[in-house]
């Protein structure tokens, strides 16, 4: 069995346990030993972050590979028309490509969402809209780089769901311990090197056997007994 931690990351933290200045880490909200994260969340942003002491889960949720989906709640600036939100879900083209198709859809503020600290700020007579947005990529603020494609700055974002895991009732700092199974290690496919030799006639071991066979008698030694000549 492996640890997991289902942690809800204030604004403003750090998402490794490393000293860093005077910033805020993970440090001063999480007293379990060997446990590290899987994945991370940007220092401005919220929401759920998983710690786990499991190699092989660790990988499954963090590697890019297993493209396990997250989900966030983005507050922006503006209310986004249908067109932004189906540019969203088709793919947005960023500077490092056009992310993959995600989901996304308005929605009310989410309940029981804590005040964040410092408030965001807000311009005066611009309203803002909460989205829902679910991807399944990993590329560096990209949620962020996404809404202002679109024309819609982000001015919260809160991490909600990661896979099955979920931020349920947990408020900023607070965490809770799961027991759960780990995956079985992942085994690369072994591929054989082009500098590498491979046995003459491995595949067929009669004709092996006659090769070895045939390379075993002496070379270029004189026998005891005559050879005749042969005629030709």
């Amino acid at each position: 069995m492996a640890k997991l931690v289902l942690f809800n990351k204030p604004f403003n933290v750090l998402s490794q346990f490393k000293a860093d200045g005077e910033r805020s880490t993970l440090a001063a909200f999480i007293k379990i030993p060997e446990v590290y994260p899987a994945g991370r969340l940007d220092y401005d942003s919220e929401g759920l972050m998983l710690l786990t002491d499991s190699g092989p889960l660790q990988h499954r949720i963090a590697h890019p590979d297993q493209k396990l989906p997250k989900t966030y709640w983005v507050q922006v600036e503006g209310v986004p028309d249908t067109q932004a939100i189906q540019q969203l879900i088709r793919g947005v083209t960023l500077k490092d490509g056009t992310t993959k198709p995600a989901k996304a859809r308005l929605i009310s503020e989410p309940e029981n969402l804590w005040p964040r600290t410092p408030p965001i700020r807000e311009r005066a007579n611009i309203p803002t809209q909460w989205l829902e947005l679910t991807i399944s990529e990993g590329r560096n603020r990209q949620v962020r780089r996404m809404t202002a494609a679109v024309g819609h700055p982000t001015l919260r974002l809160v991490r909600a769901q990661i896979g099955d895991w979920k931020l349920d009732q947990l408020q900023p700092g607070g965490y809770a311990l799961l027991e759960v199974e780990s995956p079985e290690p992942t085994k690369k496919p072994f591929k054989r090197s082009g500098h590498e030799r491979r046995a003459p006639n491995a595949r067929n071991p009669a004709v092996s056997r006659r090769g070895v066979a045939a390379s075993a008698k002496p070379s270029g030694r004189k026998s005891g007994r005559a050879q005749p000549s042969r005629r030709r």
